[in-house]
């Protein structure tokens, strides 16, 4: 992992690993605050993008490993671009069963298709099989009842979802409706202003959306990753 770029435990204090740690801040702190009744569980934190192509997998997986270093926190991984599912190919793992046939099987349970990691405090749930029906899936009351179920079983967890792009798929809006904060990821330099307050648009009615901003070269040969509130 840290050949290709991710964060890990052993990777040392690197600029990216010190990145994500200032993302990660923010975002685990509304995770556990007070919410009212009728707010969606702020450990429920979907990372999605405008377009494809601005990174918003490698921020996924790079703020569940930082999330993963922490003490006192564990971490689901879901893989929810079903689509376009790049988790496990961006970890070297073949594709296997995941989100989608526990939505089609009451039989399937999380533990069946969850994947234990190296790490002890982060595991992987899959995209799965790919559906024709996959938006409608996100959007049911199934979808619902499980983020609920997952959100709630333990009281440390930390749940990133990484989302398809909110401008490419129908998807990104059934998922965002289940979510207690989201992620925006926008690539420097390539992702334009009309994208990005599209993509702000798709995900109006929804509270606590931030932006990484992504790739930014403060100094040549540099990559620096931010994080702001929209």
């Amino acid at each position: 992992m840290q050949h290709i770029g991710l964060v890990t435990a052993a990777g040392g204090r690197t600029a990216l690993v010190e990145d994500f740690r200032m993302i990660k801040r923010p975002l685990l702190q509304r995770a556990f605050a007070p919410r009212a009744p009728h707010e969606k569980p702020g450990n429920l934190i979907m990372v999605t993008s405008s377009v494809p192509g601005e990174g918003k997998t490698f921020c996924s997986i790079n703020l569940a490993m930082s999330i993963a270093m922490e003490l006192d926190h564990t971490v689901l991984l879901i893989d929810a671009d079903v689509a376009r599912p790049s988790v496990l190919t961006t970890l070297g793992l073949p594709p296997q069963r995941g989100l989608m046939d526990l939505l089609l099987d009451e039989k399937l349970d999380l533990a069946d298709v969850m994947l234990r990691t190296n790490v002890d405090t982060l595991t992987l749930l899959p995209a799965g099989t790919s559906n024709p029906r996959a938006t409608e899936l996100l959007a049911s009351q199934a979808m619902s009842n499980f983020v609920y179920e997952i959100a709630n079983r333990y009281p440390d967890r930390i749940v990133i979802v990484d989302s398809p792009p909110l401008l490419l798929t129908s998807e990104a809006r059934a998922l965002a409706s289940h979510m207690g904060q989201i992620a925006l990821v926008v690539e420097a330099q390539s992702t334009t202003q009309h994208s990005v307050k599209e993509a702000l648009r798709h995900l109006e009615g929804c509270s606590n959306v931030g932006l990484i901003y992504n790739k930014t070269r403060e100094f040549p040969g540099s990559e620096t990753y931010d994080y702001h509130y929209a």
